[in-house]
């Protein structure tokens, strides 16, 4: 898990690297494709074995997680790349709510301690003794929400689908989604609502080695924190798993330039993980 973080981390770099010139929808639709073809061989040569059932459920997983991803690559476009990761990881946070208002999950004193403890850390991460809440603040922040429903859709799927086919319904949302809203882009494009729309821009030299890298990095974390969870309690895999925010942090600083976060924001962190922690002791 901790090799998973630093390569989710340094994913997010080539990430922010690419969007330099490349908007996010497109970032997110090359992200996708390497998973696409991967889990889909995968498929091919070992057919899953499963009930099904419930296929809106999980085309809302699918769409869900690729709002999540779409959201998060956004604002690792405009803000600090450990903010944008602290945003994301807000998630376990969210789900244990979504576990309690969907799944009737019922939570434990200190795992409601731990919300409210998440939520201070929030507001804490949008600095708001210095900066105003922002738009970039706002979707950081529905980054997590829909990635929790995406996970809590995955608790109830998982008893009617094999687990590569629900990845496999997020890849396909995330490859297909793309395209539709690149081809809508030159019709209809609204400046606020440039983190859903945008025209497709041809990647040139580097860009091209840029995404191959983000593509494997991304693939090869999701193998690796697969195997983690499936080594030891999901409540330590989860705890170490916000080490890619320290990682984040490192890397903006050394290869991007970012500056530290305020004193405000490093408590807000340091909430939000704890908080993270609690609620996935479980």
């Amino acid at each position: 898990m901790l090799l998973a973080s630093l390569l989710f981390a340094t994913m997010g770099l080539f990430a922010k690297l690419l969007s330099q010139r490349l908007p996010s929808v497109e970032i997110v639709f090359f992200r996708n494709l390497f998973g696409l073809v991967l889990v889909g061989l995968s498929l091919y040569h070992a057919p899953p074995l499963q009930r099904g059932g419930r296929p809106w459920l999980l085309l809302f997983r699918g769409l869900m997680g690729f709002l999540a991803l779409l959201l998060f690559f956004y604002t690792i476009a405009h803000i600090p790349l450990a903010e944008a990761m602290t945003y994301s990881k807000t998630s376990p946070i969210w789900t244990a709510i979504f576990a309690t208002l969907f799944l009737k999950e019922l939570l434990t004193p200190i795992q409601w301690l731990a919300i409210a403890l998440g939520f201070g850390g929030m507001v804490l991460v949008t600095d708001p003794f210095t900066t105003p809440f922002d738009r970039y603040d706002l979707l950081g922040l529905l980054s997590g929400v829909g990635a929790a429903l995406a996970y809590t859709s995955v608790r109830e799927l998982r008893s009617y689908y094999d687990t590569r086919t629900i990845v496999l319904s997020f890849m396909t949302v995330g490859t297909l989604g793309p395209l539709v809203l690149m081809g809508l882009a030159p019709l209809f494009h609204p400046p606020w609502l440039d983190f859903l729309l945008a025209p497709f821009f041809l990647p040139q030299g580097i860009e091209w080695l840029f995404i191959c890298a983000m593509g494997l990095l991304a693939t090869l974390a999701q193998l690796l924190m697969t195997r983690a969870y499936g080594l030891t309690k999901a409540g330590i895999v989860g705890a170490v798993s916000y080490t890619n925010i320290l990682f984040s942090l490192l890397l903006g600083l050394l290869f991007l330039g970012e500056p530290l976060p305020s004193g405000p924001q490093f408590l807000g962190i340091i909430s939000i993980t704890v908080g993270g922690i609690l609620v996935a002791r479980k």
